[in-house]
């Protein structure tokens, strides 16, 4: 839980922050704005068509599942790190990475594939060529894509992500074993899907808008250097810039509903950071980035009460 004598800063202290937190909280406020006003003058989702990849197989409690692996230049593509980078990540248990994916409504399809003797709907007896099964569409960005078909890594990342993504939203059960489709690119076939339209004004670089608590000696504790901006109408990012420190070891992180308060170890660092916006520090995460020296922090937004 956050330090109340850290975080709860009371409105007069805020006012006394200065010209250069009134200009901050101007900053973005104003990018709150263009989202909501691009809300407005921009459709929600963009239709797109998403290209044939890979198909997997497994089963849920169901039945037969097929996994069409698609790819769309609409789709943003995930963070450019190394594949070692992101090992590094994943072992630390750090939340920096997402690879941004579309789900798409399940189809009922047949598996040609799967012949079994019986009968027909006319009573004779024959093969049946074919047995009912349900087939998701799951699209990522075309550029990773390639890169992921030179990456049995990568490959076996995504499928355990889009696995993972269909249980969640579609409350599923799938099996994790699965198997690669040989000459078969997808099963069924493929629908186009509604993405969000990606809206991200850029507030602006805000490491020098902070001042100082009062009486802290200017030979103490450098303020690093922090970029915000708005990923969506309900999530602020933040970068914070830790040249001198090569992991996350010593660093503490408090976030109130409104203030960010960093400190590094062997006081190195300290950022005390005002945020006009409503923060949800209870889901708020995360993680340092080893080769760029930086914290980076999601901080999800409270609505605002109308």
């Amino acid at each position: 839980m956050a330090n109340p004598k850290l975080l709860g800063l009371e409105l007069s202290e805020a006012e006394r922050m200065g010209a250069d937190s009134a200009r901050f909280e101007e900053l973005l406020l104003q990018a709150s704005k263009e989202l909501q006003q691009a809300q407005t003058t921009r459709p929600e989702s963009t239709q797109i068509q998403p290209q044939p990849g890979f198909c997997i197989k497994t089963n849920s409690s169901e039945g037969k599942v097929f996994i069409n692996i698609c790819h769309s230049l609409s789709i943003p593509p995930p963070a450019d790190v190394t594949e070692e980078e992101l090992l590094q990540m994943l072992e630390e248990d750090q939340a920096g990475f997402r690879i941004p994916m579309s789900l798409g409504e399940p189809h009922a399809e047949l598996d040609a594939r799967d012949t079994r003797p019986g009968r027909s709907l006319d009573g004779q007896s024959g093969v049946h060529r074919g047995q009912g099964c349900t087939a998701y569409d799951v699209a990522v960005n075309s550029d990773f894509y390639r890169r992921m078909q030179n990456s049995d890594f990568l490959r076996e990342l995504v499928i355990t992500i889009a696995r993972e993504g269909l249980e969640d939203k579609y409350h599923l059960q799938l099996n994790p074993e699965w198997r690669m489709m040989k000459n078969r690119p997808f099963m069924g076939s493929i629908s186009q899907q509604n993405i969000r339209s990606q809206q991200r004004p850029r507030i602006q670089e805000l490491g020098d808008l902070y001042t100082p608590a009062p009486g802290r000696a200017e030979s103490g504790p450098e303020k690093p250097h922090l970029n915000l901006w708005l990923e969506a109408p309900d999530l602020l990012l933040a970068e914070i810039d830790l040249p001198k420190l090569d992991g996350a070891l010593g660093l503490s992180l408090e976030i109130g509903e409104n203030r960010l308060v960093m400190g590094g170890p062997q006081q190195l660092y300290h950022l005390d950071a005002y945020i006009p916006l409503q923060i949800n520090s209870d889901e708020s995460k995360a993680a340092f980035h080893r080769k760029r020296k930086q914290l980076m922090v999601a901080m999800p937004l409270l609505p605002v009460p109308s």
